[in-house]
């Protein structure tokens, strides 16, 4: 990731929480209310994917509405993507893998940003690039926190945010190893909650999420 996120204490998305919140909205009206919740709870990142149609309206909200809140888009594919997340409002972007031109549009952006990657070389060609922090995807699929151990000899130097099948069981496994910063996941923002509009519930959950990690960096 290349810069600081604006007005935020950490230097990076992988220092906010323990826990991204990986939301899928499909109604934008839905967006303000979930993004309460979830910094309610203690998860201020939250990655709204650009799966719906009602993606960048349910940013722009969240950008706009909930001051709290680090918005971020995440399934970002192309360089104009980049372009309307960022105008959006998008405070950081995630892509589930990375090419050239892709990397070169989010190091212009000036936001922070997580390319996607699942291969030994993948990782050492973003580090020849200068990129040091990356997504782990699909992360139980991709080999999981034993690949994730494997790395962390040869390549110290690069931290990820592991997404993909990881649930609040796996989670404190993934953020134990020194090279996880945060992972990614969905578990705290069930589809029945969110059709439902039952924030409480919603916010519950965030809070467990939010205390996988201890203050001193211990898991629990």
């Amino acid at each position: 990731m290349s810069s600081p996120l604006p007005s935020s204490p950490a230097a990076s998305v992988l220092d906010l929480a323990p826990v991204v919140p990986v939301v899928v909205v499909s109604d934008a009206s839905d967006a303000v209310p979930l993004a309460r919740a979830l910094v309610a709870g203690g998860l201020p990142a939250i990655e709204v994917t650009l799966r719906t149609p009602a993606a960048l309206d349910a940013i722009r909200a969240i950008a706009r509405e909930v001051p709290d809140a680090v918005v971020g888009a995440g399934t970002v594919l192309t360089p104009e993507q980049v372009t309307e997340c960022v105008a959006a409002g998008a405070r950081f972007l995630v892509s589930p893998g990375w090419t050239d031109g892709l990397l070169t549009a989010m190091r212009a952006s000036g936001v922070p940003f997580l390319p996607g990657v699942s291969t030994t070389s993948e990782v050492v060609a973003l580090l020849e690039r200068g990129v040091r922090e990356m997504k782990f995807f699909p992360a139980q699929a991709a080999g999981g926190t034993a690949y994730l151990k494997s790395l962390a000899g040869p390549l110290p130097q690069a931290r990820f945010c592991p997404t993909g099948g990881i649930g609040p069981a796996t989670a404190p496994e993934y953020l134990s190893l020194p090279n996880v910063g945060c992972v990614g996941g969905s578990w705290m923002v069930p589809a029945d909650a969110v059709a439902a509009g039952d924030w409480a519930r919603v916010e519950e959950l965030a809070r467990a999420a939010a205390g996988l990690r201890d203050a001193d960096g211990t898991c629990r």
